[in-house]
């Protein structure tokens, strides 16, 4: 969670350096929706945890109606303070996220996953670091997800997946294979 200016500037690098972006460049102005949609993000989660007062507000406020306006343009409902530094959105689509999810560093969402509650309940994932989820991946109520999981393209978890370094897939979702997640993260975050 961000908690402080160099949290937030901690979390800026990483989410830059898994989205595989220079290092001193700054989004386009033309370009780059998801680059500065995360940055939005990010901002908006050290203007909630950390500034008060009305001048604080007024920057909450312009944040948040930026970020919900990118929100709808890219078809994302993602909350805040729901995942760690490491955030990789490599494409638009639609991309929902429950509020009560709990995800872990280096998560990268391929279009059209759902991380959601069920049954009315409020209990979401949890998710462990080094996590991939596939196109159209879908993780349904309150489970627990390992260390480096990866789970494949159109894949449905409704259970917990306990072993670390495993590849899942189908309806319901299946172990598939022993290789971890780190192949379809971007490598420098593992240098």
């Amino acid at each position: 969670m961000i908690d402080s200016k160099e949290t937030l500037r901690k979390y800026l690098a990483q989410d830059r350096l898994a989205l595989n972006r220079q290092q001193d460049k700054r989004p386009g102005l033309w370009k780059d929706e998801i680059w500065k949609f995360e940055i939005l993000l990010r901002r908006l989660e050290y203007d909630t945890n950390c500034r008060s007062g009305l001048i604080a507000a007024v920057i909450r406020k312009y944040h948040g109606f930026r970020f919900h306006r990118l929100s709808v343009k890219l078809g994302f409902t993602i909350p805040i303070n729901v995942f760690e530094e490491g955030l990789s959105i490599p494409h638009y689509g639609t991309i929902v996220v429950h509020g009560n999810a709990r995800i872990g560093r280096n998560c990268r969402l391929q279009e059209g996953v759902t991380i959601g509650a069920t049954d009315g309940s409020h209990e979401a994932a949890t998710i462990g670091n080094n996590c991939y989820f596939g196109s159209g991946a879908k993780v349904i109520g309150a489970v627990t997800i390992a260390d480096d999981v990866a789970v494949g393209a159109g894949a449905v978890v409704t259970g917990d997946i306990l072993e670390p370094g495993t590849t899942w897939g189908g309806v319901p979702a299946r172990k598939i294979s022993d290789k971890d997640s780190h192949s379809n993260l971007c490598s420098a975050l593992f240098d």
